[in-house]
């Protein structure tokens, strides 16, 4: 692939990945992102060969980035606590166009065939989730959190921080410090005095 093809290629997701934030996958066509990125449908279909591939593209670029962050963080001669507040602060303060990617990994899955959701669903597990339960599983070996299922703490805590996955619903959709610390803290010690 040439560079002017992998610029184009760049291009192409970056554009559809702001449409798909805020149109959803039924919402939007590649008429559309070829029309955003004024090129024929037939150059985009030189790269991507239909909608859920170039969705799929998306998402995959998104957990990639995502594991070698969870990679580093799990490496860090750190805290546990201090891992998972790694983790809220990475995601917390990415731009709210990429928060979403997280978002649209959950509720637009179901669109695809179910070929490429079993395909989606084993690349989420093994690059996103196994590895944040792996942090917080850690915690609890170590006895620096209580000890309940892996799979329950790593909901729990996606469940707390899943409102500022929607970019549309923020008046700021930039998050300041002390909401990002107020969200760990009430992972940590829930809201009781």
């Amino acid at each position: 692939m040439t560079d002017t093809e992998k610029d184009l290629s760049k291009r192409i997701l970056d554009t559809a990945k702001n449409l798909f934030v805020n149109k959803g996958y039924h919402g939007m066509s590649m008429r559309e992102i070829s029309d955003a990125l004024g090129v024929t449908k037939a150059a985009l279909y030189y790269h991507f060969k239909d909608k859920e591939e170039l969705f799929l593209a998306i998402l995959k670029t998104y957990l990639e980035k995502m594991s070698s962050t969870l990679d580093r963080i799990t490496v860090e001669p750190v805290s546990s606590a201090q891992k998972v507040r790694s983790f809220v602060d990475y995601v917390l303060t990415q731009p709210s166009e990429e928060r979403a990617i997280i978002r649209l990994a959950t509720q637009e899955i179901n669109q695809l065939s179910p070929e490429t959701r079993r395909m989606f669903g084993s690349i989420y597990q093994e690059k996103f989730i196994n590895k944040l339960q792996a942090i917080l599983q850690e915690g609890m070996d170590r006895g620096d959190f209580r000890t309940i299922p892996g799979e329950i703490a790593v909901w729990a805590l996606l469940g707390i921080m899943f409102p500022y996955f929607y970019p549309s619903h923020l008046k700021d959709p930039t998050i300041p410090p002390e909401t990002i610390d107020e969200v760990s803290r009430i992972f940590f010690q829930g809201i009781s005095k």
